[in-house]
This record gives C-alpha cells, sequence and structure tokens, in this order.
C-alpha cells in the first residue's frame, strides 16, 4: 500500500479498479485546512488523464505492470504476432490494443509488450530506430537557410519531417516517443 503522501512521479497504482500512473504530483499545505496532495493521474489501460487530490493519509495498493521484451514477428489481417525470445510463447494482439505503437517497427525488431495481471494493454516500441527512407522529394539547393523540412516516407510506410539534405536511400534514426527525425546514419 502507498499513502498518498509518499507519492512520485512514475508510480503506478490501483485507485477505484483503474489502473493509474502519477504523472505530476504536489503536496499544498494551505494556511487554513489540512494538507492535501494535488496529483495528474495517467490511465495505463486507455491513455486518459485527470487531476484529483487526496488527503495525505489515505493509502492505494501498488499496481504491478508486467514488461516483458518480445520480437515482433508479422503481422496477419488485423493481428499482430509477437515471441518471447526466452520461452518462445507466441501471443497475437489485435490493432486496438496497439494502436499505432508499430509504426516505426520493423519486423523481428524488440518491443516491450506491457500487461496487468495478465491482460496486454499495450506494446512499447524501442525508443530510437534506425530505419531507410524509400520516398521523398529531392531538395533544392539555396533552400537551406531557413531550416526547411519535407515529408519523407521510412521503410515501414511511416511519414516523418526530414531536413532538405536527406535523399532516398539515407538511414535516418528517428525518435518513436516524438515522431522526430535526430540524425542521419
Amino acid at each position: 500500500m502507498v499513502s498518498a503522501g509518499d507519492f512520485r512521479n512514475g508510480i503506478t497504482l490501483e485507485i477505484e479498479g483503474n489502473v493509474v500512473q502519477i504523472i505530476e504530483f504536489q503536496h499544498v499545505k494551505p494556511g487554513k485546512g489540512a494538507a492535501f496532495v494535488r496529483t495528474k493521474l495517467k490511465n495505463v489501460i486507455n491513455g486518459g488523464v485527470v487531476e484529483r487530490t487526496f488527503r495525505p493519509t489515505e493509502k492505494f495498493p501498488q499496481a504491478r505492470i508486467d514488461r516483458v521484451d518480445m520480437q515482433y514477428l508479422y503481422a496477419d489481417g488485423d493481428l499482430f504476432h509477437f515471441m518471447n525470445v526466452e520461452t518462445y510463447d507466441q501471443v497475437a494482439l489485435s490493432t486496438e490494443t496497439i494502436g499505432d505503437a508499430l509504426k516505426f517497427v520493423k519486423e523481428n525488431e524488440m518491443v516491450k509488450v506491457c500487461s496487468y495481471n495478465g491482460n496486454v494493454f499495450s506494446v512499447e516500441p524501442p525508443l530510437f530506430v534506425e530505419l531507410e527512407i524509400t520516398e521523398t522529394e529531392p531538395g533544392f539547393k539555396g533552400d537551406t537557410a531557413t531550416g526547411a523540412s519535407k515529408p519523407a516516407t521510412v521503410e515501414t510506410g511511416a511519414t516523418i519531417n526530414v531536413p532538405l539534405f536527406v535523399e532516398i536511400g539515407d538511414k535516418v534514426k528517428i525518435d518513436t516517443r516524438t515522431s522526430e527525425y535526430l540524425s542521419r546514419v
């Protein structure tokens, strides 16, 4: 059990049947009245964010989220297949569960499959990936003074903005959290 007075960023709790993660917290001690804890909570299952206040003495059970490294095998219609490389167990997950988490992930790459009480609720791609540019317009000389960018399609089919000097066939490093171009490889 974790009391509201011991809240820290990133802790995962069960509150009123929901599994939530603390994004922000603030201990408030007004001049008049009792102290309280103001929090911003993110529901890890559906992604909703709510703000709530708690008394510092309130206690909540800590939720155990299992993150297992699995290899992304292939997509088959609306199902995506993953394999645990240690036990060779395979799991098929639907498009609703995955969302757009795999837009920068190629087949046979490692991802983290997150589950709570055996129910998978999300897939976390690697933080950074290296992909090849398959389609983009040529950059024109003289356009570089503004730091302009152009759209480009990578080998997984996702579209990102890249600087004008990037061409078809270049390998680029991408931050999967923000979908931003980082550098050429």
